[in-house]
């Protein structure tokens, strides 16, 4: 594949690009210059780990050879950081910095940086422009399509908004950083979009599992691009959520009941492959897909080092009635029915908004210590 891989989606605010390439932060001044005016003045939001790695002393030496005002701040790294009240520390540096409604907020980090940045660019002055420069494998999947949100304590992204960034720049030299539990995270989204509309993207990851959990970095920006491509392709029919874009949640509705009551103790990808398992597990109870998808999936989950049943130690955590009231209050759920993106094979799903409440405890029911 040639580098840089760039990916054009469109949006109802403008269509943007996604860069996929190697070192490119050190560029990002070239690259956002072309979509952003040099008078523009900018804040860099970031993830606080990443400052002993030089990513932001890059990010900010660059950007200050073509805009004349560039400000910074840090964010606690993890999913608390997704508040309302860091959300409001970021408004409050927006003011202290003097940023108008020409400013631009540039998100350097993970998922949590990229949501938490865009839902402030969108609400800040009614909505400013801002640019996802992501540095771990799990924020290629939240970078692309526009959804910010922060969380509240009844459920993640409870409250967010619809706001596509002005660029996507995504430095695959960054994904050397990561830790082996985190890179096997960001698999996870990857595995998910194979699993809902691409089984020879699934497939590939199956049979690069190695390279991929090794960091290979021609694996990693050849997974890339071909994940992001799906993303792309959804996002671009469906931005807000009509219809297709709603195949994206697969795993999530599950997945992320499991990750608030396991606080902290599961990262984001791992309660996404949890949530894919199980719901798969509802698909077969419901007589929507055979056994050999949960094999096949289970198998992928197994080689890039992703749980396939919730670790002992957590179990006591999950019980049912919380683990149900999260997932009636998640933002897909509908009059608070149960919501669900089931799958019939590698690369198909189906959107049932309705799913019998008797099929997901059944399922449900066989996890719980009696």
């Amino acid at each position: 594949m040639t580098s840089p891989y760039t990916l054009s989606i469109s949006s109802l605010s403008g269509s943007y690009e996604v860069i996929i390439g190697h070192e490119l932060l050190a560029q990002v001044d070239l690259y956002l210059s072309r979509v952003v005016e040099p008078e523009s003045p900018l804040l860099i939001v970031y993830d606080e780990r990443l400052e002993n790695l030089g990513y932001v002393d890059i990010v900010h030496a660059s950007l200050r050879n073509v805009f004349a005002q560039v400000h910074k701040i840090s964010v606690p790294s993890g999913e608390a950081s997704k508040s309302l009240s860091q959300a409001a520390r970021l408004y409050e540096t927006c003011v202290a910095c003097g940023l108008d409604r020409q400013a631009v907020l540039v998100a350097l980090g993970g998922g949590v940086i990229g949501d938490l940045t865009g839902f402030v660019a969108a609400t800040y002055m009614r909505g400013v422009r801002f640019v996802q420069v992501p540095t771990t494998l799990l924020a290629h999947d939240s970078s692309i399509g526009g959804k910010v949100a922060i969380d509240i304590a009844q459920g993640k992204n409870l409250v967010g908004a619809f706001h596509a960034p002005k660029l996507v720049l995504y430095d695959v030299a960054t994904l050397a950083s990561l830790t082996p539990r985190d890179l096997s995270s960001g698999l996870a989204e990857a595995i998910k979009h194979g699993m809902i509309k691409d089984h020879e993207l699934f497939f590939w990851i199956r049979d690069h599992a190695n390279a991929l959990v090794r960091a290979d970095v021609q694996a990693l920006e050849r997974l890339l691009a071909r994940s992001c491509q799906v993303k792309a392709d959804i996002v671009s029919v469906d931005e807000r959520e009509a219809g297709l874009r709603a195949i994206l949640n697969f795993g999530h509705t599950i997945g992320h009941a499991l990750e608030m009551l396991a606080e902290g103790e599961l990262t984001h990808g791992e309660a996404v492959s949890l949530g894919m398992v199980l719901e798969t597990q509802v698909a077969i109870h419901m007589g929507l897909a055979h056994e050999q998808v949960l094999q096949d999936l289970n198998f992928i989950l197994q080689e890039v080092h992703l749980p396939i049943a919730i670790p002992a130690s957590l179990l006591g955590k999950f019980q049912l009635a919380a683990v149900l009231e999260l997932m009636r209050h998640d933002k897909k759920s509908v009059r608070r029915s149960l919501s669900f993106v089931l799958p019939k094979a590698i690369g198909e799903v189906v959107i049932r908004k309705d799913v019998p409440e008797e099929h997901v405890l059944a399922v449900l029911e066989a996890l719980l210590p009696y």
